[in-house]
């Protein structure tokens, strides 16, 4: 069994800006509007990497930005970016590409079409040298992401960023993986409790009960928790935003939660 302890969350979805603007909403104190997307800024990256980044990278480093305290230097964080599409604007963009007679592909285009360009740019924001770790397992890409940085925190005794996103891709590739909206989240992970430390994880493999435990009780929230692999942590950020117990499985990984407030 890994413990380790949230010590920062951040939260990008239509008509969700931040943890701090969306936390009434996950705890179903006030009611979910849906919306538009906030603005991508992504203000961290220099000039010119911001005119070459996607609104899926932009949606990635924003999101990450969120979840650290300021008294962090994100240069300093470990990292672990989890999605189960990845740079999907920019593979359709060359997948358009081959479509035509030329069949020339842009060198940029290919750079940034990588499953790590969004932990590349971070890296660049960031000026770290720290380890990162992309991954993609499908629907269960954040739970997978979220084991993987519980164990390098709980393993390395340090502190290890989560970056979980999704973007819907575009027609026609959005006939066959039809996700409903943008979505992503970030957890700031760490070994030992702290005065930032919003709650007290456990996480375990439970191979005799495989499937998923926690939906949500708002029909909007739960659309988007069904539509978009990095939503399948709804549940969990509503447990921490009500400061409540919670036991929640994601496949064969449960993840218990006690709120340090």
């Amino acid at each position: 069994m890994i413990r380790v302890f949230v010590e920062g969350v951040g939260i990008i979805g239509p008509g969700l800006s931040s943890w701090k603007e969306s936390r009434e909403i996950l705890a179903g104190r006030q009611a979910y509007a849906g919306g538009e997307l906030p603005r991508l800024l992504a203000s961290r990256l220099p000039a010119a990497e911001r005119r070459r980044s996607t609104a899926v990278t932009r949606l990635a480093i924003d999101v990450a930005e969120q979840a650290l305290p300021p008294d962090v230097n994100a240069g300093d964080i470990a990292t672990v970016f989890t999605s189960s599409g990845g740079e999907v604007e920019i593979i359709h963009r060359i997948f358009e590409e081959l479509a035509t007679v030329e069949r020339q592909i842009s060198p940029t285009q290919f750079h940034n079409s990588v499953h790590n360009a969004a932990s590349g740019y971070w890296s660049i924001a960031t000026g770290s040298r720290q380890a990162s770790t992309s991954l993609s397992c499908f629907d269960d890409s954040f739970a997978m992401g979220l084991l993987e940085t519980a164990g390098q925190a709980f393993v390395e005794d340090t502190k290890v960023l989560l970056v979980a996103y999704d973007f819907p891709p575009l027609d026609p590739i959005l006939r066959a993986r039809p996700l409903l909206a943008p979505f992503a989240v970030s957890l700031l992970l760490a070994s030992e409790r702290s005065e930032h430390s919003l709650g007290e994880l456990t996480i375990g493999l439970d191979t005799a009960n495989a499937g998923d435990i926690g939906h949500m009780d708002d029909a909007g929230l739960e659309a988007l928790r069904a539509g978009n692999p990095a939503a399948r942590s709804l549940p969990l950020l509503a447990a921490l935003a009500r400061s409540e117990t919670a036991e929640l499985s994601y496949g064969q990984a449960r993840v218990g939660l006690k709120p340090c407030a």
